[in-house]
């Protein structure tokens, strides 16, 4: 009995004792910067969808400041195998877009990169996928609001499949002001400079996939795209998002699981563990570089749903009046119009009387210092 007494104790005390004598560690790899060069995007065979291609290069585990740098000043061009070539320009830094493609179902593509450094890239050849149409896209007030999608192929031509979604939302400032100042002089508020009513929108992160393969039909029912938490912004006006969906082959499909895996189910001791990327895309100039990315070609799919606040009672977003308690200060005797509160932080909002103003905090009346913009979007 003493003995196993000994044999539990000396662990223990191992145990304690380590956990007094923790030295912080940082491995080595995080400092190195490899510079591997980011390919993302789909070939679009589409006659209104322009295809767009992301380059970006990755930065050290330790830089906490950014994800990746954009790749600016590359030429970018899909390639066919019977000689067609597409040029694609560069809109933003590190996002490059074609014109919407014609492309031949029966031929295979590629994507070719040159850096502005000289050296150039190529993805292998690789078909075009046919998805089918999207059957419905619905959402339900489950867990806040969760949104699936719903899609078949009779055919039996797509079993791999890859969605990614645009949302735009709409959102207000806690007041609708009447008055706001610029350069020191007050003017009235109107439909065409308010600052109540803001959209502000995002793009999909998430890798979202779907396959059919190990299902009796090739229908797919319910498959989750998204969750909006209960009560978030998003939705405390009129929120829309706009689902595309993709075919995908078998090595695409196999790819954006692994990356899936290692990027987004990785954490503790029973989640699978890391697995090495091996991607289509190739350094031609290096053939010895690692470049990650996987290009695939497709029709694109895509359907728009709103959801409206309305639509979901009690849906309650946070009240920030407590943070806007107003105040009132004296006009300028000699023109109304003058404006010259020494606080910044304040901005008029009301006309009280002939003699007294009333401000509030900027955020409280401009919706635009959230990031947002005061412009209605064409499909609003």
């Amino acid at each position: 009995m003493k003995r196993l007494l000994y044999i539990i104790l000396f662990p223990a005390a191992g145990i304690f004792g380590s956990t007094s004598c923790k030295k912080p560690y940082t491995p080595p790899a995080t400092q190195v910067n490899y510079q591997y060069l980011v390919v993302d995007g789909v070939i679009i065979n589409s006659p209104d969808s322009p295809t767009v291609i992301r380059l970006s290069m990755t930065v050290p585990l330790s830089d906490s400041t950014s994800l990746s740098v954009p790749e600016k000043g590359a030429s970018v061009s899909i390639q066919g195998n019977s000689g067609e070539n597409f040029p694609l320009s560069e809109q933003v830094p590190g996002s490059y877009v074609s014109s919407p493609l014609p492309l031949t179902v029966t031929h295979l593509y590629r994507l070719s990169i040159k850096r502005a450094n000289g050296k150039l890239y190529q993805s292998d050849f690789v078909p075009v996928g046919q998805s089918p149409p999207i059957d419905s896209v619905t959402w339900a007030p489950v867990n806040g609001v969760t949104i699936s999608v719903a899609t078949h192929d009779p055919l039996n031509i797509t079993q791999y499949y890859r969605w990614d979604f645009t949302e735009t939302w709409q959102y207000r400032s806690t007041y609708a002001r009447t008055i706001a100042e610029s350069n020191g002089l007050i003017y009235y508020v109107d439909s065409t400079n308010q600052t109540y009513n803001c959209w502000s929108g995002d793009h999909s992160t998430a890798l979202i996939l779907g396959s059919t393969v190990a299902l009796d039909k090739n229908v797919i029912s319910g498959q989750q795209v998204a969750v909006i938490p209960q009560n978030d912004e998003k939705i405390s006006v009129r929120y829309t998002m706009l689902l595309k969906q993709y075919a995908l082959t078998a090595g695409a499909f196999q790819y954006f699981q692994v990356l899936k895996t290692n990027t987004e189910n990785l954490g503790s001791i029973f989640d699978a563990q890391p697995t090495q990327l091996v991607g289509n895309v190739h350094a031609v100039t290096n053939p010895k570089e690692v470049v990650i990315g996987y290009i695939t070609a497709s029709s694109v799919r895509q359907q728009r749903i709103f959801i409206s606040n309305n639509q979901l009672p009690g849906w309650a977003p946070a009240d920030n009046s407590a943070s806007c308690a107003l105040i009132a200060i004296d006009q300028n005797p000699v023109n109304y119009l003058l404006y010259t509160y020494s606080d910044t932080s304040y901005t008029p909002y009301f006309f009280i009387s002939p003699s007294t103003i009333q401000l509030a905090k900027k955020h409280c009346v401009d919706c635009t210092t959230r990031g947002g913009t005061t412009s209605k979007p064409p499909f609003w």
